[in-house]
């Protein structure tokens, strides 16, 4: 009997009358088997199908992240109420009569939106500290409060903050941990490890602490320099008698960058920002649904110390009063209008942009002699100022009351 033709691929799939369907059932049949052989070969390499339940249930239960857990590193103890203790002394002295507390006047201007006003404490060594008084007319505290304390919005306004992660928190301590990233022209960019915690008062006052630490998270990267020194804290408040609310905040930081150059920087820029700031202010209503940083915010705050209130309150007509002197209302105040864009001429741009530019190539120079640094810190200063004044002046009453340093 000669053998039976041998079939091609196509004759293989091809139904017949007898057994119509027959061919693709052998598919199924072969596809089983393969899939049955394969899940034999998973088993004996896992150790069999305990192994196999036991690895799932463990995935199942696995801790969350750690900005979700608040496990990975304990955080009773960075932000404590001895913290804010401290905060509330020095922002009861220093903000009622900052320069007989020995602080340095540095500016003052103001808007019918915002005024804002800063001093200046130079220690011995280190960088200076800053205190500044900010008023923003027709604001809430809640509202200035979130807006402070969004993060994932800060990133849309403020240009020198390109990344921020929430790295932990602990429910029952308030603190949070957090990785930002800040940039500046011509400098390695900032990395700042920072914990912080908020209190609340019974008048709807706000008050937060911050201050540097170090995460096992947050590894040092040779792209970032690691901030060695910051340590802030701020008051937000009603202001007194008006449609308006106030914040007073104390900062202290070493960046790494050269103090010279610092503090040209934050004298020629710090309003432009202030005005930026309340830009973004005003539109935050619009921003849209509340960011993971203050849905976190509000579930770590905490209530202000009964004890610490009931001290305030025993002198709080002497320090409404005082604070009353302390920022000029924008009704009894000549105003400074914020800057808008495309004021100056080119040429005016170009200068500007070189001597900011040379400023910080030549301060910034950790080799350079101090005397250099400081001479240079000197012309530019004075350059500013011949730029300033030789400007034009705005339509409305302008008074820029900043003051030389003594």
């Amino acid at each position: 009997m000669a053998p039976p033709p041998l079939l091609g691929g196509a004759d293989l799939w091809r139904p017949v009358a007898a057994a119509r369907g027959a061919g693709w059932a052998t598919a199924v049949t072969l596809l089983v088997l393969l899939a049955s052989h394969l899940v034999r070969r998973r088993l004996r390499r896992g150790g069999g199908v305990a192994s196999l339940i036991a690895r799932t249930e463990a995935a199942a239960v696995a801790p969350a992240p750690a900005s979700a857990s608040g496990f990975v590193l304990p955080l009773e103890g960075l932000v404590t109420e001895d913290d804010l203790r401290q905060l509330v002394g020095s922002l009861g002295v220093g903000a009622r009569e900052p320069e007989r507390e020995g602080w340095e006047h540095v500016i003052s201007k103001g808007n019918d939106d915002v005024s804002y006003r800063a001093w200046c404490d130079k220690p011995t060594a280190g960088p200076p500290r800053y205190l500044s008084i900010t008023t923003y007319e027709r604001c809430s505290t809640e509202q200035l409060r979130d807006f402070y304390m969004d993060n994932e919005y800060r990133m849309q306004w403020d240009n020198t903050v390109t990344k921020h992660e929430q790295l932990q928190y602990d429910e029952n301590s308030g603190v949070e941990v957090g990785r930002t990233i800040k940039k500046f022209p011509l400098l390695t960019p900032r990395e700042y490890i920072l914990a912080w915690r908020v209190w609340e008062t019974n008048d709807h006052s706000f008050y937060c602490f911050i201050k540097e630490c170090e995460h096992p998270l947050a590894a040092r990267q040779k792209k970032f320099v690691r901030v060695r020194l910051l340590r802030s804290g701020w008051c937000i408040r009603k202001a007194p008698g008006r449609d308006a609310c106030q914040i007073t905040v104390l900062h202290h930081e070493d960046n790494g960058m050269n103090i010279e150059m610092a503090k040209l920087a934050f004298s020629k820029g710090i309003w432009s920002y202030i005005c930026k700031m309340n830009n973004a202010l005003r539109r935050y209503p619009q921003h849209g649904n509340p960011s993971v940083s203050i849905l976190t915010m509000q579930k770590l705050m905490k209530k202000f110390p009964d004890d610490l209130e009931a001290a305030m309150d025993a002198t709080l007509p002497a320090s409404q009063t005082r604070a009353a002197t302390v920022v000029p209302s924008t009704q009894t105040a000549r105003t400074s209008p914020c800057k808008l864009p495309g004021k100056k001429s080119s040429r005016q741009m170009i200068a500007s942009g070189l001597l900011l530019v040379g400023s910080i190539v030549c301060l910034s120079r950790g080799r350079s002699n101090l005397g250099a640094q400081l001479a240079m810190a000197l012309f530019l200063k004075k350059a500013f100022k011949q730029e300033r004044d030789s400007g034009p002046s705005t339509s409305r009453g302008r008074t820029d009351v900043t003051r030389p340093r003594r």
